[in-house]
């Protein structure tokens, strides 16, 4: 059975092959390092949603209140017994709060459907096609739950500032935009999630800061 560790090896191999840039990160940074996931899908998204545009400290905070609410149990059934203030009171915003109780309604009631068997069968575009109908699950949402939490070999998300910002600075142009990301990253193909954590290296390399918890900090 080929693991996601396989693919992101061979992709990396592949690009090293293809372009210098990428062969110059390699040695640098060494290999993709892409954390193990433990939670459910269900899980990983409240996560994301909680964690959206949030300082990593403030957001773990308000996350590890939102599981002892939860009492542990971060599931759509649960959720829903709790009022949108309930969920406020442990330092969701309104809308936060809205998304997570629209994610757990639509998963319950079978609308959206994120079980492995069914997300198996589901492209990249239809996975996040299927996530956007969620109030609050934006495509950059979407593609770094595809990308990190699946494990999926060939999603960049172009809306990562991070992600444009580190092509910027390895390439050395101007930092695309997203729409300018989307058509250089084409070369890149069918391995453009090892492009991604190779460009969050370059934006982190560039600034001087450590290693995040995706690309293989702590």
């Amino acid at each position: 059975m080929t693991t996601r560790q396989d693919l992101y090896e061979l992709g990396t191999r592949e690009l090293v092959a293809r372009d210098p840039v990428i062969a110059h990160l390699v040695e640098l940074t060494g290999p993709v390092a892409l954390p193990t996931p433990t939670d459910s899908n269900f899980t990983a998204l409240v996560r994301a949603i909680t964690y959206q545009q949030l300082a990593g400290s403030a957001a773990r905070a308000i996350y590890g209140r939102l599981v002892a609410l939860l009492e542990g149990d971060v599931e759509p059934e649960r959720i829903l017994r709790f009022s949108p203030d309930e969920l406020r009171a442990v330092g969701l915003s309104a809308a936060k709060a809205a998304s997570v109780l629209d994610l757990s309604a639509k998963v319950a009631e079978g609308t959206v459907t994120i079980d492995d068997s069914a997300l198996a069968d589901l492209s990249d575009e239809q996975i996040v096609a299927e996530l956007t109908v969620v109030r609050g699950i934006g495509e950059w949402t979407a593609d770094i739950f595809t990308m990190i939490h699946l494990g999926r070999i060939d999603v960049l998300p172009i809306g990562d500032l991070g992600v444009r910002k580190g092509y910027g600075s390895a390439w050395k142009i101007p930092t695309p935009t997203p729409k300018e990301l989307l058509q250089l990253g084409e070369r890149f193909r069918p391995y453009r999630s090892v492009l991604a954590w190779y460009c969050w290296r370059a934006d982190e390399l560039s600034g001087g800061t450590a290693p995040s918890p995706v690309t293989g900090g702590v």
